[in-house]
C-alpha cells in the first residue's frame, strides 16, 4: 500500500487538477452543464456557497493532523485566494470560503506543495477520516490510532469503490472507550481495543446524524487491526451496489442497513470477500512510533501577570499527554473561526517549541501538543496574546456551531449569530461552567446536524416559525443527548420550538433549573431523565408563545433585515442529473480508466471501473424506458428484466455483472472483466444506435 507521500508524487493528482481546470472551461463555454459539473467539483472539495459566483474550499486534513508548514501554506492560500479568514469544521477540515470558481485548481496546486489535499473533500464519497485529537498522546489509550486512520485515508483516496456512491461516507476512529471520535454517529466508527495483546478495534455501523437520527450499531467486539481496511471495503462495496441513488433523504448507509436488517447486511459484506483487493492489510506505524522530537532551546524567561488566571487556565486549557514531562495545550476557537495573521504565528510557535504538529478537534477547536513543562508559562503569554487563551477548552462554554445562513446553502437561520449571543449568557452568568465537560451545547442552522445539535445535551436547531402571516426565525430546542461510551450515545429530544430571539432566556431557564434542583453527583442526563420531557416542555412553554412577538424577534440574530427564509439546493450529496448521453460518455471513461489500471497492475481497480461502467452503461438504456435506477441492484435486475431479449450475452445480464463477486482481482479476471465491459459497451451503444435509427 502507497503511502499518502507518495500519492502526492504520483502524476495522478496532476492530472486531477488538470481535469479540474478542464471541466471548469467546458462548464464556462456551456460543453458541460451544472448539474453534471457539480458532481466532479464536489469531489474535489469546491462546494458551491450561499452567495452567488463564489465557492466554499474544503481542506481534507485527515484526523486533524496540521504542522506548521501545511499552517503556512493554508494561510498563505487563503490570503492569496479568498478573505484570510479559516473555519474549522466538525469532521477536522479547514473550510475557506468566497473563492472564484475559476481559481480553484491553481489553489489547490499551492496545496498539494504541502501535501494538502482537497479531494473528495465533500460529494458522494468517503470523507475525512477523523479521529481523537488526543490519539497518541492519551494515557488512557492501548495503542496510537493516528497511522490507521492515515492509513484508511489514504487507501481509499481515490479509490474507484467509493467515487460516486449514492452519499457521502464517514468514518472515525476513537482512541479509548471515552468515545472521543463520537463512533455511534458514524457510517463506520473504530474504537481502539487490546485483546491479548493483539491490536484491534471495536466496530460501529450505520449511525448517523440529520432529520432522522440513528445510533449505530455493533457490527463487530473486535477484529484484528490488520482486517479493517478489507471490511471498509466489503462495506463500501454493498454500500455501493445497494444504497439508494435517487431518493437523497434515503441515500444515507443508516437507511440501508435499517431497511434489510444488520444480519443482512453482514450476509452481503461476507459475499464480498472474494473481490477484495486485500484479505489483509498490515499498517505501518513506524513514522507515528518515532522518538517525539523537540528541539533542544533556552526556554524563555516571561512574566505571568496573574497567576491565579494562569492557574485556572492550566485547570481548563491544559492536558497531561502518556509521555512523561510532556503536556497537550487546548485552544479554544469560538465559532472555529480564526484568521492568517494569528495562524502563521502559531505555526512558528509550534516550531520552534514544541513538536511541530497541532490537531484541529472535532469541536472547531485546536490542541497543540507536545510541550514541555517548562514551557507553559511562556506558552499562556504568547497565546494570550494571539487571544488564545481563554478558558473553557471542551468545556460547557465550548458551543459548537455550523456556519448557518452565513454561508450555506441549506441555513434557515443565523447559526453563529445565536451562539454568539448564547457564549455571552454562559461567560456573563454562568462562568464557573468553565470547567465542565460534562454538558455539551451544539448547535445547527438546520436540520442536516452539521453542528451536531441532535446528539448534545442542550442543542438547538434552525427553524421558522409563523405568527398570524408572517415568519420568524426560530429554534428547536433539544435535550438529552450525548456520549455515553464504548459506541453507545443518546439522540436528544426534540422538546420545543421557541423564536430565535429567545434562545438565550432558553438556556438560562435550562441552567437556573438544572443548578436549583441537580441532586448529589447527578449527571445533567440524570437530571434529565428523572424530571422528563414534558418537564422541560413546560418550563419553556412560555417562550414559545408567538402571538406577543416584538419587531425585533422577525430580524434574526447578527442582521439588520427583516427575516426571509431562503434555502438554497444542498450540494453535500452531490445531486446530478443523469442524461443518456451523459452516462454513456461517462462510461468510455470508467474503460479508459479500467484500461489504463489494468496497464499499472492495479487489477482491482481496473474491475471496479469495469463494473461501474457496465451499471452506468445498464442505467443509461433503464433511463430511455423510464425505468427505476435507484440502486445497482435495481439498474441489474430491470435491465435483465426489459432488456434480455433485446440485447444477447453470453450469460443472463446478472451474472454477467456479477462476475465482480465470484472472482479474486487477479490479472486474468481483470483482463476479461475489462473486454466484457467494452463489448457490453458496444453492444448497447449498436442498439441504441439502431433504435434511434429506426425511430427516425
Amino acid at each position: 500500500m502507497q503511502s499518502f507521500r507518495s500519492e502526492i508524487e504520483n502524476p495522478i493528482v496532476a492530472k486531477d487538477i488538470i481535469e479540474l481546470g478542464k471541466k471548469i472551461n467546458q462548464f464556462y463555454s456551456g460543453e458541460l452543464d451544472e448539474s453534471s459539473f457539480r458532481s466532479l467539483r464536489l469531489a474535489r472539495g469546491v462546494y458551491g456557497q450561499r452567495q452567488f459566483g463564489v465557492q466554499m474550499i474544503r481542506i481534507k486534513l485527515p484526523y486533524g493532523k496540521v504542522t506548521s508548514e501545511q499552517l503556512h501554506r493554508i494561510a498563505k492560500v487563503s490570503d492569496e485566494y479568498s478573505r484570510g479568514r479559516l473555519h474549522i469544521t466538525t469532521r477536522q477540515d479547514i473550510q475557506i470560503h468566497h473563492v472564484s470558481l475559476d481559481r480553484t485548481p491553481e489553489l489547490w496546486a499551492e496545496l498539494e506543495k504541502d501535501d494538502i489535499t482537497l479531494r473528495e473533500a465533500c460529494g458522494n464519497a468517503v470523507r475525512n477520516v477523523t479521529a481523537s485529537e488526543t490519539a497518541g498522546i492519551d494515557p488512557n489509550e492501548p495503542f496510537d490510532v493516528s497511522p490507521y486512520a492515515h492509513a484508511v485515508f489514504a487507501f481509499f483516496l481515490r479509490n474507484p469503490i467509493c467515487q460516486e456512491m449514492g452519499r457521502k461516507f464517514k468514518i472515525s476512529f476513537s482512541a479509548t472507550d471515552d468515545d472521543t471520535a463520537l463512533s455511534f454517529m458514524h457510517d463506520l466508527g473504530f474504537i481502539a481495543k487490546a485483546d491479548n495483546g493483539k491490536k484491534g478495534f471495536k466496530v460501529m455501523v450505520a449511525g448517523g446524524l440529520g432529520s432522522q437520527a440513528q445510533l449505530a450499531e455493533t457490527l463487530f467486539e473486535f477484529i484484528e487491526a490488520d482486517k479493517i481496511i478489507p471490511l471498509t471495503e466489503a462495506v463500501l462495496r454493498v454500500f455501493d451496489r445497494h444504497g439508494e441513488r435517487v431518493k437523497r433523504a434515503r441515500a444515507r448507509l443508516k437507511f440501508l442497513v435499517k431497511e434489510i436488517g444488520l444480519a443482512a447486511f453482514v450476509n452481503l459484506i461476507e459475499e464480498e470477500q472474494t473481490a477484495l483487493s486485500h484479505q489483509k492489510v498490515k499498517i505501518e506505524t513506524s513514522n507515528f512510533d518515532s522518538e517525539i522530537n523537540i528541539p533542544e532551546i533556552e526556554i524563555p524567561s516571561v512574566t505571568i501577570e496573574n497567576k491565579a488566571d494562569y492557574d485556572l487556565w492550566k485547570t481548563t486549557n491544559v492536558i497531561d499527554q502518556k509521555q512523561d514531562g510532556l503536556y497537550a495545550i487546548g485552544i479554544k476557537i469560538p465559532l472555529g473561526d480564526f484568521y492568517t495573521n494569528k495562524a502563521r504565528l502559531l505555526a512558528d510557535l509550534i516550531k520552534k517549541y514544541a513538536a511541530n504538529e497541532l490537531r484541529l478537534t472535532l469541536r472547531q477547536n485546536i490542541l497543540i501538543r507536545h510541550v514541555k513543562e517548562a514551557l507553559l508559562p511562556f506558552f499562556y503569554v504568547e497565546l494570550k496574546k494571539l487571544g488564545f487563551a481563554d478558558l473553557g477548552y471542551n468545556s460547557t462554554l465550548d458551543i459548537t456551531s455550523c456556519p448557518g445562513t452565513d454561508t450555506c446553502n441549506l441555513g434557515i437561520t443565523s447559526s453563529t449569530g445565536v451562539t454568539r449571543e448564547l457564549g455571552k449568557v454562559l461567560k456573563n452568568e454562568f462562568p464557573h461552567y468553565a470547567n465542565n465537560k460534562k454538558i455539551t451545547i451544539k448547535i445547527s442552522g438546520c436540520m442536516n446536524a452539521c453542528g451536531q445539535h441532535t446528539m448534545a445535551h442542550i442543542g438547538f436547531q434552525g427553524m421558522s416559525i409563523k405568527s398570524g402571516k408572517l415568519v420568524a426565525p426560530a429554534l428547536q430546542v433539544l435535550l438529552g443527548g450525548g456520549v455515553l461510551g464504548n459506541g453507545k450515545g443518546r439522540i436528544a429530544d426534540k422538546v420545543i420550538k421557541i423564536p430565535s430571539k429567545r434562545g438565550p432566556q432558553a438556556l438560562r431557564a435550562i441552567l437556573n433549573d438544572f443548578e436549583l434542583n441537580v441532586k448529589s453527583e447527578e449527571t445533567f442526563l440524570n437530571y434529565y431523565d428523572r424530571q422528563g420531557e414534558i418537564y422541560f416542555y413546560n418550563l419553556l412553554k412560555t417562550l414559545a408563545d408567538t402571538t406577543n412577538l416584538e419587531q425585533s424577534d422577525f430580524i434574526d440574530w447578527g442582521s439588520d433585515e427583516k427575516y426571509v427564509t431562503e434555502i438554497g439546493v444542498g450540494e453535500c450529496a452531490g445531486v446530478v442529473i443523469d442524461l443518456t448521453a451523459t452516462l454513456l460518455l461517462d462510461t468510455a471513461e470508467k474503460i479508459e480508466n479500467a484500461t489504463e489500471a489494468l496497464q499499472l497492475n492495479q487489477f482491482a481497480d481496473s474491475i471496479y471501473y469495469a463494473y461501474t461502467s457496465m451499471i452506468n452503461t445498464a442505467k443509461a438504456l433503464l433511463i430511455t424506458e423510464g425505468k427505476k435506477t435507484n440502486t445497482q441492484v435495481g439498474i441489474v435486475t430491470n435491465f435483465e428484466e426489459v432488456f434480455k431479449d433485446k440485447i444477447t450475452l453470453e450469460t443472463s445480464f446478472s451474472e454477467f455483472v456479477y462476475q465482480i463477486k465470484n472472482n479474486e482481482p487477479s490479472k486474468e479476471f481483470a483482463k476479461k472483466y475489462l473486454e466484457d465491459a467494452a463489448l457490453f459497451y458496444k453492444k448497447v451503444n449498436d442498439f441504441r444506435t439502431n433504435t434511434i435509427t429506426d425511430e427516425s
